[in-house]
């Protein structure tokens, strides 16, 4: 009997020895996957970080690619408004004489007769009706110039501020609407033909799907440029069934051998020369469809054009996948 208690003990030493070496082993096993796991935390939010700013250099590139354009954009409308100011100071004594003569009439330093005869000879002298008339049509193009200008600057600022944690409920054909009127002056060497349908609201970041219209937008243009004797045309498609967005850029330009097709996603691969990109362009535009739970498809032949197509799920509540 005092041989099984001293077996059953010797046994019962020997689990606890080696359930104690177990829960350490665990407890360090468990210790380095914490730290682990806490490093990856620190690396993937390293990682969000540099694509933010990565996209925001790639936004940058583009701004300088675009302000030449965006520089004569803004030259037209401010051209008149200032030939309009101009204008419109010259009728300044005119109107100046008009307020005196009334002001003189109001406090009664001048009778009736004196005044008409004051009005006459003001009109004689300017002809008003000609400065009645021309100046409601000079205040109305000044206006209409200054908010053409107004709409240039505010298409700029939403394309250059750094939004890309906004995530909101909208319609992605507003989107298109920003990055054609930003891209005007780059895109009038080309035909562009929109066809939309009514979209539906979806939840998505705005401010990085401009760019990626951007982004397909010049790399088309660019293609067509490429091409001698021949129109560039762009045809832009946006279209929704039940589940998903659609968008389809086309254009006539030069096209893609297989190896370019391959590559073209990739950071810093561009066929343009030294100076002319950053061949970050298509690398964002994959990644903003990818953080929407998207996919782009490229169907394209040399010297035939090129298709760019996106798609996009309907999301109508936030995903814990959209950060």
């Amino acid at each position: 009997m005092a041989e099984d208690d001293y077996n059953y003990k010797k046994a019962y030493l020997r689990e606890k020895a080696a359930r104690d070496q177990l829960e350490v082993l665990l407890e360090d096993k468990t210790r380095k996957l914490f730290c682990a796991n806490q490093e990856l935390k620190e690396k993937l939010s390293m990682l969000k970080s540099q694509q933010v700013t990565i996209m925001q250099t790639d936004k940058m590139a583009t701004l300088g690619t675009l302000s030449a354009g965006v520089a004569h954009e803004i030259n037209n409308p401010l051209a008149y408004v200032m030939s309009n100011v101009e204008s419109i100071k010259y009728f300044k004594p005119t109107l100046h004489s008009l307020m005196q003569i009334s002001k003189q009439f109001i406090d009664k330093s001048i009778s009736a007769s004196e005044l008409e005869a004051q009005l006459v000879k003001l009109d004689q002298e300017t002809n008003i009706d000609f400065i009645l008339e021309d100046l409601d049509e000079l205040l109305g193009d000044t206006h209409e110039g200054l908010q053409r200008i107004a709409a240039i600057v505010n298409n700029l600022l939403n394309f250059a501020r750094p939004k890309n944690n906004l995530l909101a409920m909208a319609d992605i054909t507003e989107s298109l609407n920003g990055a054609i009127k930003l891209l005007a002056n780059q895109l009038k060497s080309c035909q562009v033909e929109c066809d939309y349908e009514e979209l539906p609201l979806s939840y998505c970041n705005l401010s990085a799907i401009n760019q990626v219209f951007v982004n397909i937008l010049l790399n088309a243009k660019y293609a067509c440029d490429l091409v001698d004797g021949k129109q560039g045309k762009i045809v832009i498609k946006l279209f929704s069934d039940e589940k998903n967005i659609y968008i389809e850029i086309a254009d006539n330009g030069c096209g893609m051998d297989e190896q370019t097709k391959s590559h073209i996603f990739e950071p810093f691969y561009t066929t343009k020369p030294v100076g002319k990109g950053t061949g970050m362009g298509m690398a964002i535009v994959y990644n903003v469809l990818k953080e929407h739970n998207g996919s782009i498809e490229v169907e394209s032949e040399l010297g035939e054009g090129t298709l760019m197509r996106c798609t996009m799920p309907i999301t109508l509540m936030p995903e814990s996948s959209l950060n």
